[in-house]
């Protein structure tokens, strides 16, 4: 069973997490996996050894590809890729599954999306997509130019999408990854805003950045605690103060407007930034975030029905705040359980990415008081 940081007494924040503490939590998103890992030893370009997969997040329960939701974005520093986000600027839309991959794999992934939904829709002769996929860099442990992400990767981490818990750590898009000089990758965590309404909001990330003299958490100098003189890190030394990335995608059940989502994008900035990002050149730091509180919004290019209105509906715009600290808690808390439940990984010519150790963690936290009784 995967640790989680709330298993260590590590508590993130304030505000109440969803039942699973995951971006599940929010009605109708469903994650799914595939994972890739095989072979040892040296580098051998197309052959190994292979550390690397395909995570997709699923919107809602409907028909994703011909019912959009309102959607925006943010980029913190631009070093990176996401697809499709020139048309979530300029229509606030989002149609179809998101995924997240390696550097080199986005093209493949993208087709493969592409591929599923028409397959699932035959008889639109003018049907089309611009599917979202993220990538971070996983060559350090991974033979990302072997290019061993394949369609039916992404076939079958859409078949093995689900509404439980997400599983984390060195999963999916996040098996190659490392964040803060340790292991990295998958992480997700939730919070429920207070009131009558009970807004849920999710974050999932994929995380592959950072220095390990920065890493924070919960306001407590871990990275300073456990060095790289302690903990090796898997880059050479002129390599250290070089930053990767991380893909952050925020979901949420309250009513947004798009602007509305863009500014909850944003946020997901302050959680990466209480870890200690500076969101440096060599990062590419790239936000979306989506609500499922408008369903049945119709595809932009569908024809015009009557008077072309449509009645929708919009938090106040002082009614964001909960939404935006649900925000910066959530995705801070996603990566840390990103870091807790990833475990040492050996990738290619032995390069070893070791994990956030558990009991060094607990100890550095104790000794800061920030350890809560689990």
């Amino acid at each position: 069973m995967t640790t989680r940081a709330r298993d260590l007494g590590v508590v993130i924040g304030t505000m109440t997490p969803g039942h699973r503490n995951a971006i599940t939590d929010v009605p109708g998103v469903r994650v799914g996996h595939t994972t890739l890992i095989r072979g040892d030893g040296p580098l051998v370009p197309g052959e190994g050894p292979v550390r690397t997969g395909v995570t997709v997040v699923v919107p809602h329960d409907g028909d994703i590809w011909h019912e959009p939701l309102f959607a925006g974005c943010h980029v913190l520093n631009g070093n990176g890729e996401v697809t499709g986000l020139a048309w979530i600027r300029e229509a606030g839309l989002l149609a179809g599954a998101l995924a997240l991959t390696n550097t080199h794999s986005v093209g493949v992934v993208r087709d493969a999306l592409v591929a599923h939904a028409a397959g699932l829709h035959p008889t639109t002769d003018r049907w089309w997509s611009l599917p979202v996929v993220g990538e971070t860099y996983d060559g350090r442990l991974n033979d990302i130019n072997g290019f061993h992400v394949r369609p039916e990767h992404v076939e079958a981490a859409l078949a093995g999408a689900a509404d439980g818990p997400v599983a984390e750590g060195a999963v999916g898009g996040g098996t190659g990854m490392i964040c803060h000089q340790f292991k990295g990758g998958i992480g997700t965590a939730s919070r429920r805003t207070a009131g009558r309404s009970g807004w849920t909001v999710g974050a999932l990330v994929q995380a592959n950045y950072g220095r390990r003299r920065l890493l924070r958490i919960d306001g407590v100098p871990v990275g300073e605690a456990i060095p790289t003189s302690e903990v090796p890190s898997p880059f050479e030394e002129e390599e250290a103060d070089r930053d990767g990335s991380i893909i952050v995608i925020v979901a949420t059940d309250a009513p947004l407007l798009p602007n509305q989502c863009r500014r909850v994008a944003q946020r997901a900035g302050l959680g990466l930034a209480r870890l200690g990002s500076i969101g440096a050149t060599t990062s590419g730091d790239l936000f979306l975030a989506f609500a499922t509180g408008n369903r049945g919004l119709p595809p932009a290019e569908a024809p015009v029905a009557g008077d072309g209105v449509l009645a929708v509906r919009t938090l106040q715009d002082r009614a964001l705040d909960p939404i935006f600290e649900a925000t910066v808690e959530a995705t801070e808390e996603a990566i840390v359980n990103a870091l807790v439940a990833a475990e040492t990984m050996v990738g290619r010519d032995g390069i070893t990415a070791h994990r956030l150790p558990h009991d060094r963690l607990v100890a550095t936290m104790r000794a800061a008081g920030r350890l809560r009784p689990v």
